[in-house]
């Protein structure tokens, strides 16, 4: 699977980069070819997915067997391979963090993502659920029958939002950071939930940009923990790199993916492929 985490790993904008030469990639498909002498459960031969702690772009990949997931038999490789990062990060932000329950609003950025298609698709299994999505004015016709309400990025969303539901949403899901974070924390209902889960406005071209990054992370909003306490809000951060490979949380995201799993069993969502490339070009 090719995730905006990997072009970020690309750019060296990530924490602790790691050291190059390296083969990225966090997560992949294939077929079993060997297994370890206490492994159970699994099969050679078994179509499989699985999170990889980089080393997914290539041909053959080790890892452990807590982070492996038979694919369904109607499930193609392709599609396999783009569903564990995107379908796990918005289920458990939605539903282990921000507790999504029926008739909740739900603002999500980039939602022609692939998190924010993911968003959109889980937040339609649950009655009542409003979707605000910004996106890229070039993906609006890929996903303007997912998201109730579809604002462009560069447009002012927030006075968007507020001109439809004057008391702001339940869960905000922010994978750009810089100024979207205090625009998304005023956007918030009390007992509202604002995730932060990526920073793309940090990434800028095909290099960083210091000032850039400068300036996005002065914008970020100062947050006054005593401020969140008059408003009833909360604010949360969510990494499912870091759950899986320094938190040590695999069995967790075992249970999330077998209820993603039964979900795409009962037809209810089903992972969207963009683009497909030949190893050689990526």
């Amino acid at each position: 699977g090719l995730n905006f985490i990997d072009l970020m790993v690309r750019q060296g904008n990530i924490d602790n980069p790691p050291k190059t030469p390296l083969v990225p990639g966090f997560e992949c498909s294939g077929i079993v070819e060997a297994l370890g002498d206490s492994v159970k459960g699994f099969e050679i031969g078994d179509r499989v997915m699985a999170f990889v702690n980089y080393n997914a772009w290539a041909e053959v990949v080790c890892t452990p067997v807590e982070f492996v997931y038979k694919i369904p038999d109607d499930m193609s490789f392709s599609e396999a391979a783009a569903f564990p990062m995107n379908f796990v990060t918005a289920y458990m932000m939605l539903f282990e963090v921000a507790n999504l329950r029926e008739g909740m609003s739900v603002l999500v950025h980039s939602a022609g993502g692939g998190v924010g298609q993911a968003v959109a698709q889980l937040c339609s299994t649950i009655p009542n659920v409003t979707v605000f999505g910004t996106a890229s004015s070039f993906k609006h016709e890929a996903i303007k029958d997912s998201v109730t309400h579809l604002f462009d990025r560069n447009a002012d969303y927030v006075q968007e939002v507020k001109r439809i539901s004057t008391d702001g949403v339940d869960i905000v899901l922010d994978c750009l950071c810089g100024e979207n974070t205090g625009k998304g924390l005023s956007l918030l209902k009390p007992l509202g939930t604002y995730i932060l889960y990526g920073s793309s406005n940090m990434v800028t071209g095909e290099t960083k940009s210091f000032f850039s990054f400068a300036k996005s992370w002065w914008q970020v909003e100062k947050v006054n923990p005593i401020k969140l306490y008059e408003e009833n809000k909360v604010i949360a951060g969510f990494s499912l790199l870091n759950l899986l490979f320094k938190q040590n949380r695999g069995g967790l995201v075992k249970g999330v993916m077998d209820k993603l799993l039964n979900l795409y069993n009962n037809k209810k969502i089903k992972p969207v492929v963009d683009s497909l490339w030949a190893l050689e070009e990526v």
